[in-house]
């Protein structure tokens, strides 16, 4: 993705709920790694999680203000 003239890897941040322990985590995928689908608990390493959604948070190089 071109972005300021540069190149920039957008690589969102993703927060995960594991059904078998309960653990809260965060994983930082590309889009191409989140449609996968192998997110494993990094507590108890099972495969049942859900994806939590929450807020948005932006960060850039400029400062906007």
């Amino acid at each position: 993705m071109e972005v300021g003239g540069h190149s920039d890897r957008i690589m969102p941040t993703y927060e995960f709920r594991c059904k078998a322990c309960g653990a809260e985590f965060t994983k930082i995928l590309t889009m191409a790694e989140r449609s996968a689908g192998d997110i494993s608990c990094p507590k108890c390493e099972s495969m049942e999680v859900d994806q939590v959604f929450s807020g948005i948070s932006v960060k850039t190089d400029k400062k906007t203000w």
